[in-house]
């Protein structure tokens, strides 16, 4: 029988599934994609709660209908570090990754041409769901390497010990669950 952890965030209400990660410990599944009553609402409250910014920067693929919704209610520029190069990419910049949701270790490319973009830009992280803070480091990474300046970084949830970061922006703490 399916465990289910109740979570209630941007004034809305949602039955989360509890999945197992490995024997001891499992996480409850957060999952934006198609679910756009949630993902307008968490945009809005995030916005109210980070600093200026010029460009919103995400990890494909999960921040990513954040991110879009962000980006619009502002009229900013989002841009997605990608899991794989493309064939536009020319001289893409690159950072390794391990997620906690991942089974290996990732690599993020930023074109070029996107990495100019954020050079000197004010550059907002999000993310839908910060644990480890690994994916978090990457995309910091990715900023650094192309020399924009940081403005915070932002998720919907911090999950486990990322909800004690003074570093980040959040609306709920997400709880993981230890056997």
């Amino acid at each position: 029988m399916q465990e289910y952890y109740e979570l209630q965030v941007a004034g809305l209400t949602r039955r989360l599934p509890i999945c197992p990660v490995n024997e001891k410990l499992s996480i409850a599944a957060f999952v934006m994609f198609s679910d756009v009553e949630i993902t307008v609402a968490c945009a809005r409250e995030l916005l109210k709660r980070v600093p200026a910014h010029d460009v919103l920067l995400t990890a494909e693929s999960k921040g990513i209908p954040l991110a879009y919704e962000m980006a619009r209610q502002e009229g900013l520029r989002y841009i997605v570090a990608r899991k794989t190069t493309k064939l536009y990419m020319k001289d893409p910049i690159a950072v390794q990754v391990k997620s906690i949701t991942t089974a290996a270790v990732q690599t993020l490319y930023l074109d070029s041409s996107e990495a100019d973009y954020l050079q000197g830009k004010r550059v907002l992280i999000v993310d839908d769901v910060i644990s480890t803070g690994e994916s978090l480091h990457a995309l910091q990474s990715l900023v650094e390497q192309a020399r924009g300046v940081p403005a915070a970084s932002a998720a919907v949830l911090a999950e486990g010990e990322a909800a004690d970061r003074k570093d980040i922006v959040f609306l709920e703490r997400l709880p993981v669950f230890i056997k």
